[in-house]
């Protein structure tokens, strides 16, 4: 697919430096933030839950209690899952995979109650001990290129959030025009090179937009018309089944091969085969792989409308 131009987020790429690089003077790491160790994900996942306790009431998932570590197959590769429901919050949910030689997969998601619009809130990190893959974002059930209205009521506050970071943190790369649909004015999709420093600044990020994102569910009402609720059980399926056949081949093409792996954090459950079914059957087995995919926040479009 012909890649766009990005002109949309122009915006939020950092200014072009003869160092090849944005400067990090401004930045003020908050207290602590330099301590963080290179992928240390579970400090992400913590700050995550507890900061969701401090604003609503966290129930465990039914699968939760069927599901929350396990080794690999292979001896060396580590899963844990953690999957919580709340009064407006459909699925929170996160897969975390650590590797006995570094490498290290966290993905974090929070989806809403079909009857609220908001976004949903989306963290991808692979590590290893040289090099980062990242999407941190606050992802639009609704093309905000199109709906303006949509764009304005969720993003217009929080553009100062996607400058700051947009300096610190360099930008990926091209995207392609149907990625772009799925993105928010604020994303964060960059790659950089494995550092205490960077993963303090990325810690920052992720709890600046994890609270951001807590901050518009508490504002958000409820939509109380059938036809609304519909369009957002779609718009949640559209995307899911978006993650799951694009968003790796298109962020990191051909750079890292090996982050095939992450595919089995984005299972949508319906007629969408998880095209990271395999990566899971590998680790784990058939079995426990078919279960293991409802915690990714799929919806069955088989079952009735809301």
């Amino acid at each position: 697919m012909e890649t766009c131009s990005l002109s949309f987020f122009s915006s939020l790429k950092p200014p072009l430096s003869t160092g090849g690089c944005c400067s990090t003077n401004n930045f003020k790491p908050k207290r602590g933030l330099v301590e963080v160790s290179a992928c240390s994900y579970q400090k992400f996942l913590h700050f995550a839950l507890d900061e969701t306790k401090s604003r609503t009431h966290l129930l465990h998932s039914p699968l939760q209690e069927n599901f929350n570590s396990m080794m690999a197959l292979d001896g060396k590769t580590k899963l844990e899952m953690v999957s919580f429901q709340a009064p407006k919050i459909r699925l929170l949910r996160s897969l975390s995979i650590e590797e006995s030689e570094g490498m290290q997969i966290l993905d974090f998601a929070v989806f809403p109650e079909l009857e609220f619009d908001l976004p949903i809130f989306c963290a991808n990190f692979f590590s290893t001990p040289t090099t980062n893959i990242i999407v941190l974002d606050l992802n639009p059930l609704y093309d905000v290129i199109d709906q303006r209205d949509y764009k304005e009521k969720y993003y217009r506050s929080l553009m100062p959030l996607g400058l700051k970071y947009a300096k610190l943190l360099p930008w990926g790369g091209k995207l392609t025009s149907e990625s772009l649909r799925f993105f928010s004015p604020i994303v964060i999709w960059t790659k950089f090179t494995s550092s205490k420093y960077n993963h303090g600044v990325l810690y920052s990020a992720f709890m600046d937009y994890y609270k951001a994102w807590l901050d518009l569910m508490e504002q958000v009402t409820a939509e109380r018309h059938a036809l609304q609720i519909s369009c957002n059980r779609e718009a949640q399926h559209r995307y899911l089944t978006w993650r799951a056949e694009k968003i790796l081949h298109e962020s990191i093409g051909r750079d890292l091969c090996k982050l095939t792996v992450a595919h089995d954090m984005v299972g949508v459950v319906g007629k969408t085969r998880d095209p990271g079914y395999r990566i899971l059957k590998k680790l784990i087995g058939e079995s426990l792989s078919k279960c293991i995919q409802t915690l990714s926040g799929g919806l069955d479009m088989d079952t009735p409308q809301v």
